[in-house]
This record gives structure tokens, sequence and C-alpha cells, in this order.
């Protein structure tokens, strides 16, 4: 499963990221073009009855997030997930600190993504947060925000590892925003095989007449109606 470095790079450099940037100050989320091949996603997909290359194991229904289970991969990472995390980051880089200089927060990550997991492991924050997530018909993911510490990255990305419509039905990857003195928006996103979508974390900035607020986005999955659904998670930040 070896591209190479220039490959991944080139493989996420080959977005429009001018339209990136601009999808997620609208919207809190973008679409992203084809990271991993057909190969590549079923080659990570297969990876998740391999339990040791796993730190821990969520039953979802458990914790009441919703149904179907999803495991934290443990470090070091394989290939492709690692060699993305370190493609993605100065991407994304630019518009986190936009959204932070917007907020009035300190812009403070790193240019280097190893430099800003050392601040995340100094403070105390040492948890590899790459997910494998599994959903069978009837599963669904509760609405939530994932942040696992102080220290977060505002963007993550998700990549689809199973064809719609083939491997499975149903499912859409859901977006929830709170607006200000307004209903919630809702949005649902069908995401190809080998495809990605960056979603912030907890929240994007939005004008308002006294300039920048505050808008809240949750995440989640839609009800599987049929089939099996698979995909991993990227986490800029580690966990405590």
């Amino acid at each position: 499963m070896t591209a190479g470095a220039g490959s991944w790079q080139q493989r996420v450099d080959s977005a429009d990221w001018r339209a990136v940037a601009a999808e997620l100050d609208d919207d809190g989320a973008a679409p992203l073009p084809q990271l991993l091949t057909l190969r590549e996603a079923a080659e990570i997909r297969d990876m998740y009855d391999d339990v040791d290359r796993f730190r821990s194991t969520i039953d979802m229904a458990r914790y009441r997030f919703g149904s179907g289970q999803y495991r934290y991969f443990r470090e070091p990472y394989p290939e492709p997930i690692a060699a993305l995390k370190q493609a993605l980051y100065p991407r994304l880089l630019p518009i986190a600190r936009d959204w932070a200089i917007k907020l009035g927060r300190p812009a403070s990550w790193p240019e280097s993504f190893d430099e800003w997991l050392d601040r995340c492991h100094a403070a105390g924050q040492t948890k590899s947060t790459a997910i494998l997530l599994r959903y069978a018909a009837d599963d669904w993911n509760a609405l939530h925000q994932d942040l696992y510490g102080d220290l977060i990255f505002p963007m993550q990305v998700v990549v689809n590892l199973s064809e719609p419509g083939v491997d499975f039905t149903g499912g859409e990857f859901l977006l929830v925003e709170q607006r200000p003195r307004a209903q919630s928006r809702g949005t649902a996103f069908t995401i190809p095989q080998g495809h990605g979508l960056v979603f912030t974390t907890r929240e994007r900035p939005v004008a308002s007449t006294r300039g920048w607020s505050i808008g809240p986005i949750r995440h989640g999955v839609s009800r599987v109606r049929s089939g099996q659904r698979h995909t991993l998670g990227l986490v800029f930040h580690d966990a405590r």
C-alpha cells in the first residue's frame, strides 16, 4: 500500500483549495477529491477484523452514541493514514488560522504537523485518534463533536471506504449547524468511495452585524438501510 510521499501530497494538492476554503467558510464542510484508490480503500476496510492494529473498540449503543462500532488505530499508523494526515495538515492550516483570527482566538498551530502533535503530547494528549468505523443495517451515529482534549485542531476529514448504493444504502454523512436566532440547518453528504470530506470539528465563524460570531456544528450518520458502511476518520489532534 505504498504510494510514495509525492503521490499522497499530489492527491491532496489536486483539490481546488480556494473552493474548499470557501465551502468551509460557508457551510462548515467541503468535499475532497479521491484520496485513496479503490484497492487502498478496501485494504484499510479489511483491517477492521485485525484487532491487534487497534488500541480500543467502542460500541456506540453502549455509550448511547447511536448504533454501530468503531476502533481507534494504534500507532504507528498504516502508511496511508500517516501520509494523508501529513499532506492535509498544511493545506488546512491557513483556514484554521483564518477562523481563529475571525473569532479573536490565538492562531497558535505550528507549521509542522509533527510539532503540533508534540504540543498535544506535552499537554497529556497522547492517545491516537485515527478511527475506523463500521456500520451495519439499522446502525447510525448521533450528532456530536470530536474534541478529545484542550488542544484541538478545528477541522477533520472522513474518507469513505465503501461504495454507496452497492456496499450499503442510506448512511449519509450529516452536518447540523445551530444558527443564531434561527432554526438549525442540516446538510446530508454522500461521499464517493475513496473520496474525502473535510468538516469542522465543532464550529465555524459566521459573519454578523457585529463582526464574527460562532456557528456551532455537530456531525453524525443517518441510518444505514442495508449492507455495511466503513469510513476512515482523520483527526488532527491526539486525545487525553
